[in-house]
């Protein structure tokens, strides 16, 4: 607490921030239809970085599990290599890839898919290492190569589980994508940073209740596909 200097004594005036959300109402619908245009792209860019994470990382989970992996070397470098994609921030990705790339909600894509490579690869990973060995042996009793058994075997015990992780990353995404948008990455954050930095608080309100209404659908939705397959 010292270190933060963690201190509840500054909540003492409350005046100052009174004063500055009374500057968000009421909200300026002038410029929903862009926002609305904005949030199609936030919703884009976080869907194809978690999906395109997801695909790329699904291989490499069946290489990072120990009871999958066809030989030590191959589960340590590939687990060695989860951790280091892992353990690069989004925003790090976006700064390398928009100074490469330029502006624009692409170089954003690619951050998030990077990120979630290395964090859904070792999550199903370890969903794989959990799952029940006794279909998985049993085709391979009969003549299935490891990758027919692995596929029918042991992909449909984790995946209600696997489209689990993959809804919690994509409601990550989305707020990452919001704040790749302060760095140049589009979408409905790059509009808030701007109308922020404008001093457009009327805007500003309206911005963060479409993302606070934009997160909770996808919550809900995440639910009924999640019930629904499970």
């Amino acid at each position: 607490m010292r270190l933060t200097e963690f201190d509840l004594t500054k909540f003492k005036d409350f005046r100052n921030m009174i004063d500055f959300l009374s500057q968000w109402f009421p909200m300026d619908y002038s410029k929903l239809p862009a926002m609305l245009q904005d949030t199609l792209e936030t919703l884009a860019m976080a869907f194809l970085g978690s999906i395109l994470g997801l695909l790329i990382a699904l291989p490499f989970s069946f290489a990072a599990a120990r009871n999958t992996a066809p030989s030590k070397l191959l589960f340590h470098s590939t687990r060695i290599g989860l951790s280091l994609v892992r353990s690069i921030p989004e925003i790090v990705f976006g700064l390398i890839l928009l100074t490469t790339l330029g502006l624009g909600p692409f170089p954003a894509v690619l951050a998030i898919m990077f990120h979630n490579v290395g964090v859904l690869g070792k999550l199903v990973s370890e969903l794989i290492e959990a799952a029940d060995r006794g279909p998985q042996e049993a085709m391979k009793a009969v003549g299935a190569k490891n990758w027919i058994a692995y596929l029918f075997s042991v992909l449909p015990q984790i995946w209600p589980n696997v489209l689990s992780h993959y809804f919690y990353r994509f409601e990550v995404a989305i707020r990452t994508s919001l704040i790749l948008g302060f760095i140049g990455g589009g979408g409905i954050g790059q509009r808030l940073f701007n109308d922020f930095k404008t001093f457009q608080y009327s805007s500003v309100s309206l911005d963060v209740f479409i993302i606070m209404l934009m997160v909770i659908a996808v919550d809900f939705f995440g639910s009924y596909v999640r019930n629904r397959v499970i």
